[in-house]
C-alpha cells in the first residue's frame, strides 16, 4: 500500500476543516435566516389570535345585548 507523505496528508486535512467550516458558516447563516422569519410569522399569528379574540369578545357583547 501506498503511503502519502505526512505533509501532503496535513494539507488534505487542513483543505477539509475549512470545508466543513465554510459549509458550517453557511448553513448556519440559512438557520438563522429561517429563524428569524419563523420568528416574525409567529408574532403576526399572535396579532392575529389577539384581534380575533376582540372580535369574539365583540360579538359575544353584542349577541348578549340583542338577548337580554
Amino acid at each position: 500500500e501506498p503511503r502519502a507523505p505526512l505533509g501532503q496528508v496535513s494539507e488534505l486535512a487542513e483543505q477539509l476543516e475549512e470545508r466543513l467550516f465554510h459549509r458550517y458558516g453557511f448553513h448556519n447563516g440559512l438557520i438563522q435566516e429561517r429563524l428569524q422569519a419563523l420568528g416574525e410569522v409567529l408574532q403576526r399569528v399572535e396579532e392575529a389570535q389577539a384581534e380575533l379574540r376582540r372580535v369574539c369578545c365583540t360579538v359575544e357583547a353584542a349577541y348578549q345585548e340583542l338577548c337580554l
